[in-house]
Parts: structure tokens; sequence; C-alpha cells
């Protein structure tokens, strides 16, 4: 098992085929789920078994976040090539409700574009929020992501684009 980041207070690290009960029950809970596209559980169960295999693949899946100190599940995140804009990275994240307003999305977010840019050339990493997820919005200005002048439509719906370019 790899771990991508640790802190005092947060491990990033790949899954093991054991937390997949913890990773679907994350995704049960409609205020989580809220601004992502509407998943079955078998997709979940799919995305879960995808981001196993790319471990081995190369640089670029979903993790687990865990607290550091009780080891208890804190959500997900990921590191992928940017579907809309060839040339860029996207990273995201998903914690469970009792993880809001800690601080750990802005850490974890922060932990994310140093692995893109340790690991790659890239010259921006991005993310995407739902138009009213003024939260992650937020989050993504803390962690020193720009907004973008345009929107970026995923699915037929329009996204806030952020985008931090690597530093000169």
């Amino acid at each position: 098992m790899h771990t991508l980041y640790k802190s005092n207070s947060i491990i990033v690290r790949e899954f093991l085929p054991e937390d997949l009960d913890l990773f679907l029950t994350l995704l049960e809970d409609p205020e989580v789920t809220r601004y992502l596209p509407a998943v079955t559980p078998e997709r979940y169960k799919q995305l879960f078994a995808t981001a196993l295999e790319d471990y081995s693949k190369g640089l670029f899946s979903r993790w687990g976040i865990w607290d550091a100190v009780s080891n208890d599940f804190i959500g997900t995140c990921l590191a992928r090539p940017f579907v809309e804009v060839p040339g860029q990275l996207e990273i995201g994240y998903t914690l469970a409700k009792a993880y809001w307003g800690k601080g750990i999305a802005t850490a974890v977010s922060r932990a994310l574009v140093e692995y893109c840019f340790t690991h790659t050339s890239v010259r921006d990493v991005v993310a995407l929020t739902h138009l009213e997820n003024i939260g992650s919005q937020r989050v993504l200005i803390k962690a020193g992501f720009s907004r973008a002048p345009h929107n970026i439509v995923r699915d037929q719906k329009e996204a806030a684009y952020f985008v931090l370019r690597r530093p000169e």
C-alpha cells in the first residue's frame, strides 16, 4: 500500500480491497453527494475497482483519506488527466460531512497539487465544482486556485472551472 501524503492530521493512501464498504458508505450520504453526478451503487463499485487497478498502471487514481490519529475514514480524492483540456490534470475530493469545515479539503487539495507538480511537468492543475458549491469553491481558492473567467461543461452541466498554474 502506497501512501501519497501524510501529516499530523491526515493520511492519503491507496485503497485496499477491504476498504470498499467505507467507500460505498461515504457515497450513500445524500449531503455528501449533493453536488456529484448521480451514480448507482454498482457504478461506485466499478469506480473503486478501477482505482485498485490504476495503482499498478501509473501515477493517477483515486485514494482514500484517513484521520492520522484515529485512523477513521474521512473521504476520497483523485488526480487524473483532465478530459476537457488535454495537458491539464484534474484533482477532486469528497469528504464525510463530519469532516467538513476543518481544513482537510484544503490540505488534500494542496497535497494533490504538490503530487501532480512533483511527478509530472504539467503546467496547470485544475478542479471543477458545481456552480452552487460555494464551500468547495472557497476551499480551492484557499489552496491557491483561481477561478477561470469561463466555466466548463461536463456531462451537459455547467461547472465552475478553477486553475492553479505551476510556479515559474
